[in-house]
């Protein structure tokens, strides 16, 4: 069985996987049967959204699974359509309804959405919530440091988490040393680069793989453990899943830390939150 990952406490108190499973784009049936495989595989990290329109699946996986609710991070997004005080309550509450959980472990506003101006007002529902212990963490997506700083100074309260666009390909470093100065933890989406991009086939990452007695895709996964960040993987292949985990038993080189991250393409190889967003 694969090792379970360790956790990095968070803001609030709650103490979250530094790696998990990210479902999209699983259906329901899918992501039922994924999530159920990867908590028994070791998994303790499950992402989703309201977006994904697989909550539900996911939500079955974890009751088929057996595992101990405490033992689980559910992570759950919702989109701009809730960006308001009690709006973001109404997210909340429906997407418990179709996880069929009665908490969740962290709940990020999805997109920034700027254009609609409405993010701060989802931010103050995020901290009502957790105020009430609907959640345990609360957090954004796809935030960028100037939309971070008007949360937090209509609330005074920093995210527990910001999960954003991040590989070798893409470090984002404005952001991250943005989030370290704050505490706010950084997650990577598409951390092995996401469909479309060549992070695994980069003649480095090749290099480091054979060097280290591990896959391309370990090897990146280790670049962002090794960078001080959390990362959420999708796959829905128990070979894969497993590989995916079995990161814990070694470690970068920090000159092969800074090798991959000069991988970096810019800013602009990132999905713009200031322009796109659900």
């Amino acid at each position: 069985m694969a090792s379970t990952a360790p956790t990095v406490e968070l803001p609030h108190g709650a103490a979250m996987p530094v790696l998990g499973l990210g479902t999209w784009p699983m259906d329901d049936t899918e992501a039922e049967r994924v999530v159920a495989e990867a908590i028994g595989l070791g998994y303790r990290l499950i992402d989703t959204a309201e977006n994904y329109e697989n909550e539900r699946g996911v939500g079955a996986g974890v009751k088929a699974s057996g595992a101990a609710r405490e033992d689980l991070f559910v992570t759950t997004k919702f989109n701009k359509q809730w960006h308001g005080v009690e709006l973001a309550a109404e997210a909340c509450e429906r997407s418990l309804d179709r996880l069929g959980l009665d908490y969740l472990d962290l709940l990020l506003i999805h997109w920034p959405n700027p254009q609609q101006g409405q993010y701060v007002d989802a931010w103050k529902g995020l901290v009502r919530l957790l105020e009430q212990g609907r959640v345990k963490a609360i957090g954004t997506s796809n935030f960028k440091p100037s939309h971070l700083d008007r949360v937090i100074e209509a609330t005074g309260v920093i995210p527990d988490v910001n999960q954003i666009q991040l590989s070798p390909l893409t470090t984002r470093l404005e952001a991250r040393a943005y989030h370290k100065e704050r505490g706010i933890v950084t997650q990577s989406w598409s951390p092995i680069g996401g469909e479309g991009t060549a992070v695994r086939e980069d003649p480095l990452v090749l290099e480091l793989a054979e060097k280290y007695g591990k896959t391309p895709a370990q090897v990146v996964l280790r670049w962002h453990l090794d960078s001080g960040l959390t990362a959420v993987a999708k796959s829905s292949n128990r070979g894969r899943l497993v590989e995916n985990l079995e990161v814990f038993d070694f470690e970068l080189h920090p000159d092969d830390v800074m090798a991959l991250a000069a991988l970096d393409q810019g800013e602009g190889s990132a999905a713009d939150s200031d322009s796109f967003g659900h």
